[in-house]
């Protein structure tokens, strides 16, 4: 991995010796448009950084990081050093420390093509060249010398000098201007990592929000390429609802000046917190028709990077063991304030079936750790930004809301934020406030449920009377560490062609088994739902009784958070192998057809694709794919002409597309030969019908090429790469393999489209070469790229298709001959084998079904 790791310790052990008072960044970025490229090396930029800083030892040895090509100078207190004997490609050795310290660092930094650091990236549609800076956990040090740990805050100035034309934006706002030369307002102190500098011919929409005495200037911005589609009146719109709703309720004014949103080429996040500053994918600007679901996806990415403003900005972890107090809080909060603040009030549904799935999956993986993680270094916190820290973090911060209550859980953060405002906390400083304001010992459910791992299955057992009422229901608890779970059990009944809720309670769970004694004596239910209304963190089981209600009347079940818990239970069900895949796949045929929440229709059809692709029995996959192929037409045709629901059924018959008639069909909606009332094939779903196409080789290059000439923008050549990639060709993989794992040529955009586009699912002959040669080149690919290419190219050439025992045998012999190799790559083939190993035994389940 480029660029060196730091550990834990050497990062204890700086924050002890130093304090910083400030930065100074001057960045020259004229170089971005130079026509011509380097001779030799990458292009760079020029970055001068002043430090100040104090050292608790005088006369101690430390070091300030930086990776660049190369420093032209390095001073310290006035006196300069020998820049080739002190810098190593990564740090900078400092030695002989006075108490105060001005330390002056002039290098040549490079620009990126891999999100990290200063990304460079030219529009195909007019040249234009866009910049963007993007750090988390770590790469500031690419941009501008530094001290890279989030416990060593401190106030920033920015200076930037930028191409003739460009604007230029940062954390502060912009002071004064100099011919091309922008100087920014100095920062409150934050961590490098939240720092930011975006700068380019970007497209830039103003507005203002007030609230009583406070004024906060907001911005906008996008490509010039993506203004038409750009609806910045939407994203200004729940801006304005976030700050009413976090000033409300955290009484502590936003404290970064101005809030300006970037929404920026090829990012490998969601969001980026940056205070004053915030960066997106611009693929939350939507070029095409989209569902709810899309608007409310971004709605949530929006508010969860505002509440980051306070939880994590304003108060931040004093190291990455500690990354839930900022993650975890922005995920619960991103939805809790959607839910009452904007139009999108069924936000918890989305929550329970789509980020919960995020968490289950996480949590069962060998790699599975507590959400307070132990955290060694720098390539341990890349990787933790995982399923585990943000959705299960969020979960268990909803059951802590149940368990102490809203009121007090927001004096608690309230308390929180003036207690540590511009500081650094640990896990005991929350706990400890939580417990001030709760009366409840935080201690024992940190413990249960922040420093322990997995995740526990609730199952009820019920016995009845001679008339058909309840004598006794039990919860059962299972999972190596049985937890406190403040949960509502919900009974339902079948009226009127309804499934509908009529006796619920809320208990606390604890140990191997408790009885509810509050529902003896009920009606029998048809439908027994543990952790209804979602309460808790763990997955939920069904009775004998309840599971043949579902299987028969799951569309008739009126609520729709209690569907979204039942087809979230009966999804892990299948991945644990205690469902067959083709009864998982029935429970879709006739029921998703049903399903008035289309970001849960969404994930029922991923979850139907995975189904087949990965845990059926591989004789019944081909099969299973007509079936499902089939009724996605059928339901396709069924919906309501021009409506989302009919979008989603469109593109879910496209990716699943099979038979010669599907592809005829695809063809004829391309062309206009073949029309379904009310769908407009916009260009989005143009390309989404080609990519099917072209793996089952019904389009070649040249129509490919054609529509790229029809689209000719940044999405265009992304979606036509993935579509070239996808072709059945040997020669076809060959290359995509080249260009990815051989050649270090593309952004990683199109290395992320490259490998999505070879890794087809009706394409595993083509692609079983590529096992062995993956696990011979995974350790060479980890070492010479970075480490989001090197997480990309691990994690997505995985031979997961190649789906037998010979394939877990390549990953074991891998995984034991590299018993060294670095931690993060380790982990990421075992979570690979693990996923793998699952299949595996889903399919037995599946084969045995039908034996």
């Amino acid at each position: 991995m480029s660029g060196e790791n730091l550990s834990r310790d050497e990062a204890r052990e700086r924050a002890e010796l130093l304090s910083v008072q400030g930065y100074e960044v001057v960045l020259d970025l004229r170089s971005a448009v130079d026509e011509s490229e380097p001779a030799e090396g990458p292009r760079t930029f020029r970055s001068v950084t002043t430090i100040r800083f104090r050292s608790a030892v005088p006369g101690a040895a430390t070091f300030a990081d930086l990776i660049a090509p190369s420093v032209n100078a390095v001073t310290l207190n006035g006196t300069a050093l020998d820049a080739a004997a002190v810098f190593d490609g990564s740090r900078i050795a400092l030695t002989d420390l006075a108490s105060e310290n001005v330390l002056v660092v002039d290098a040549n930094c490079a620009y990126s093509r891999t999100g990290e650091g200063m990304h460079r990236f030219v529009d195909p549609e007019d040249g234009e060249v866009y910049l963007y800076t993007q750090y988390e956990p770590a790469d500031a040090r690419r941009v501008y010398a530094n001290f890279e740990q989030p416990d060593l805050k401190a106030p920033y100035r920015f200076e930037v000098t930028a191409p003739e034309g460009w604007q230029v934006w940062s954390n502060g706002v912009e002071e004064s201007r100099e011919g091309n030369t922008r100087r920014f307002a100095e920062t409150a102190p934050i961590s490098t990592y939240i720092t930011c500098v975006v700068a380019g011919p970007y497209h830039y929409v103003t507005d203002t929000y007030t609230r009583g005495d406070l004024t906060i200037p907001l911005g906008a911005m996008c490509r010039k390429g993506l203004a038409k589609h750009f609806d910045a009146d939407d994203v200004f719109l729940v801006t304005k609802q976030g700050f009413d709703f976090f000033h409300e309720h955290f009484d502590f004014p936003y404290p970064f000046g101005k809030y300006d949103q970037a929404f920026v080429p090829e990012y490998n996040l969601g969001a980026m917190e940056n205070p004053g500053m915030v960066t997106f994918r611009e693929e939350y600007i939507f070029r095409g028709k989209v569902t709810r679901a899309s608007y409310e996806r971004r709605a949530n990415v929006i508010l969860h990077e505002m509440a980051h403003m306070w939880f994590g900005d304003l108060v931040t972890m004093k190291w990455w063991d500690d990354l839930w107090l900022k993650e975890s809080f922005a995920d619960f909060m991103g939805t809790f304030s959607m839910v009452e603040a904007t139009r999108f009030d069924n936000g918890w549904v989305t929550f329970a079936n789509n980020r919960k799935a995020w968490a289950y999956r996480a949590d069962q993986l060998p790699s599975t750790h507590p959400i307070t993680a132990d955290i060694r270094d720098l390539e341990d916190a890349k990787l933790n930004f995982d399923g585990i820290t943000y959705a299960k973090g969020a979960a268990v911060l909803k059951q802590l809301v149940a368990y102490v209550g809203r009121d007090a859980f927001l004096e608690g953060a309230r308390r929180y934020f003036k207690a540590n405002a511009y500081g650094n906390t640990t896990l005991d400083d929350l706990l400890t406030v939580l417990a001030e304001v709760s009366g409840r010992d935080m201690a024992q459910w940190s413990r249960a449920w922040l420093q322990t791992a997995g995740v526990n299955a609730l199952t009820p057992l019920v016995t009845y009377d001679a008339a058909g009422r309840i004598t006794e229901l039990a919860v059962l608890q299972e999972g190596d560490e049985l937890r406190p779970h403040r949960v509502a059990i919900g009974l339902y009944r079948l009226q009127d062609s309804t499934l509908v809720r009529y006796a619920r309670t809320e208990v606390d769970v604890a140990g191997a088994r408790t009885v509810v004694a509050e529902l003896a004596g009920a009606e029998r239910p048809d439908l027994i739902l543990v952790n209804d209304d979602d309460l808790t963190y763990c997955k939920i089981r069904f009775d004998e009784g309840s599971l043949a209600t579902l299987r028969a009347h799951l569309g008739d079940l009126t609520d729709p958070l209690a569907r979204a818990m039942c087809w979230s239970a009966l999804w892990n069900l299948t991945r644990d192998a205690l469902m067959p895949a083709r009864d998982f796949l029935g429970l879709v045929l006739a029921h998703a057809g049903r399903e008035t929440d289309v970001g849960v229709l969404q994930m029922l059809h991923a979850q139907a694709q995975s189904a087949v692709t990965h845990y059926g029995a591989p004789e019944w996959r081909e099969q299973g794919g007509r079936v499902l192929a089939a009724c996605a037409l059928q339901e396709l045709r069924l919906a309501e002409p021009g409506s989302e629901h009919q979008l989603t059924w469109a593109r879910f018959f496209a990716a699943g597309a099979t038979t010669e008639g599907d592809y005829q069909l695809l063809l004829g909606l391309l062309d206009g030969s073949a029309r379904i009332d009310g769908l407009e094939v916009d260009q989005e779903l143009r390309w989404d019908f080609l990519l099917p196409l072209s793996a089952h080789g019904a389009v070649d290059e040249g129509v490919l090429a054609a529509e790229l000439t029809r689209d000719d923008t940044a999405s265009g050549r992304r979606h036509q790469v993935r579509c070239l990639a996808a072709r059945p060709s040997e020669a076809v993989k060959a290359q995509a393999w080249a260009v990815v794992v051989e050649s270090d040529a593309l952004s990683n955009a199109l290395v992320e489209a490259t490998i999505s586009g070879m890794q087809q699912s009706s394409q595993r002959e083509l692609l079983a070469p590529y096992a062995q040669r993956y696990f011979d080149a995974i350790e060479r690919v980890w070492s010479e790229r970075s480490i989001q290419i090197g997480m990309d190219v691990v994690r997505g050439l995985f031979p997961a298709l190649q789906d037998t025992d010979a394939t877990l045998a390549l990953a074991d012999a891998w995984l034991t001959e590299h018993a060294d190799a670095a931690p993060a790559l380790r982990r990421l083939v075992l979570e690979a084998r693990d996923d793998l190993s699952r299949a595996l035994r889903a399919q037995l389940c599946d084969a045995a079904s039908r034996s």
